[in-house]
């Protein structure tokens, strides 16, 4: 399992560091496109859909993005999207996450559906926008939502005594949470000296964040980012116990499936669009 695991993971970088570095944005969107149509087949099967179905909906969402691509929705003029998703994300996720698995199934299975394709639909707006500011944005929003998942698992391990939601994810605690957000705090520190030390062909959205709100709203700004990453994977986990799944899939060998590798941006890229546009 491990081998299978790194094996995939450097394969997985293999294509992905190329279309995140080179300049020109194709590669990058082509490959994110093709990523959030496989998430969305993935969704499908989480919520009941047939196979058929959710190959539809995968293929229906790439046509969205793409049409939203073609159409110049990529930047600014996707602004109104970004704040759907943030409303959606704010309210919508904090009443799944209350109601919890059992209460998931109860929501028609045509709306679970949907409303997943909207979430994916807005990321991949929102990850196309930010290839497009520039690299350094792109990787300072990535960088937050994995340097929050990695100092909140530490940070749980040696800290964690207070269950954050134990019926959908037991492993996950409220010192973890804190702990992933000293983490970015860090991390939003170090970025903003490298962006003064040196231009590296956009502002970070740590720099926009200092610049816009100033210290505190910084500090909201990354305890607001990693609360939502945590909703994210949250969400994702309440989905697939209510379906009894131990992964969306098994598309990416010893890691299962996309949505599992990307549960944690989805809610994170639009926010932080969000919050730069105002």
């Amino acid at each position: 399992m491990l081998k299978q695991r790194v094996l995939t993971a450097f394969v997985l970088l293999a294509v992905l560091l190329p279309a995140l570095f080179i300049e020109w944005p194709m590669p990058f969107l082509a490959l994110t496109l093709a990523m959030v149509g496989a998430a969305a087949w993935e969704w499908g099967r989480l919520n009941g859909a047939s196979f058929n179905t959710s190959l539809a909906m995968g293929a229906g969402l790439v046509i969205a993005c793409a049409a939203a691509w073609a159409l110049g929705w990529i930047g600014s003029s996707a602004r109104a999207a970004w704040w759907l998703a943030c409303t959606a994300w704010l309210l919508g996720g904090a009443v799944a996450l209350r109601g919890g698995p059992q209460a998931w199934p109860s929501l028609p299975g045509t709306a679970r559906c949907l409303l997943g394709l909207f979430m994916l639909w807005t990321a991949w707006l929102a990850m196309a926008s930010a290839k497009v500011i520039g690299v350094n944005f792109l990787m300072s929003v990535f960088c937050l939502v994995w340097t929050a998942d990695i100092a909140a698992y530490a940070g749980g391990r040696t800290f964690g005594r207070n269950k954050l939601a134990p019926s959908i994810s037991p492993g996950k605690s409220w010192e973890g949470v804190w702990s992933g957000a000293f983490g970015v705090m860090v991390l939003a520190a170090g970025w903003i000296l490298a962006d003064k030390l040196a231009w590296l062909g956009s502002p970070s959205l740590f720099t926009l964040l200092w610049q816009r709100f100033s210290l505190a709203g910084l500090v909201l700004g990354v305890i607001l980012l990693t609360a939502m990453s945590v909703v994210g994977d949250l969400v994702e986990s309440l989905a697939k116990r209510a379906a009894g799944a131990k992964d969306s899939s098994n598309l990416l060998p010893g890691h299962g499936g996309v949505l599992d590798r990307v549960d944690a941006l989805l809610p994170v890229f639009p926010i932080a669009l969000a919050l730069t546009t105002l």
